[in-house]
């Protein structure tokens, strides 16, 4: 698992919860997402644990709760700017669930999923937005279909059942950086 594309200077963690995209699929999308564990609190393992299939379902209340899920995402990306990547980006990481973009459904096989430490009120970190950026450059060299017009928020892909980024995430500035 891990052959395949893994950016440059982010920490590599290979998550099992990933596959194989259906043949014939062009990456063009690109989905933000948010992330805390437990809800609200930041630092620790529990977000690398999550997407390990390692995390203490007895380490917190709600871990009982979540413990059993398979997921992750391509990228995480800590409030200090700090980044890992859990899937190369050539795989499907088990990312956005049930979802919708422009029309076609299961957006796990056309696109990256990148997460940033953070809740939908709290405003993301100055390095949060830097390391966004130099990543997603660093993703459209590999998919340059992934045009400004295809990055897009979990809350927009799965509406009613996902808020994030939710409002704190600065789209206008996260744009900006891309410019």
């Amino acid at each position: 698992m891990n052959d395949g594309i893994w950016l440059p200077g982010v920490r590599r963690l290979p998550s099992p919860n990933c596959d194989e995209r259906p043949p014939g699929s062009t990456v063009d999308l690109l989905v933000i997402h948010n992330i805390s564990l437990p809800p609200g609190e930041f630092g620790g393992p529990w977000i690398e644990d999550l997407f390990l299939n390692r995390l203490d379902p007895h380490a917190h209340p709600y871990f009982a709760e979540i413990a059993t899920l398979r997921v992750s995402a391509h990228l995480l990306i800590r409030r200090d700017g700090s980044s890992c990547q859990f899937v190369p980006l050539e795989r499907r990481a088990w990312q956005a669930g049930v979802s919708c973009f422009a029309g076609r459904e299961r957006c796990n096989d056309f696109s990256i999923g990148i997460e940033l430490e953070g809740t939908d009120e709290l405003p993301y970190t100055d390095a949060q937005y830097e390391q966004l950026a130099t990543l997603t450059q660093q993703i459209r060299t590999h998919y340059p279909a992934i045009v400004p017009q295809r990055i897009t928020g979990h809350a927009d892909i799965a509406p009613g059942r996902k808020t994030d980024p939710g409002p704190a995430f600065d789209w206008e500035r996260y744009r900006s950086l891309l410019a």
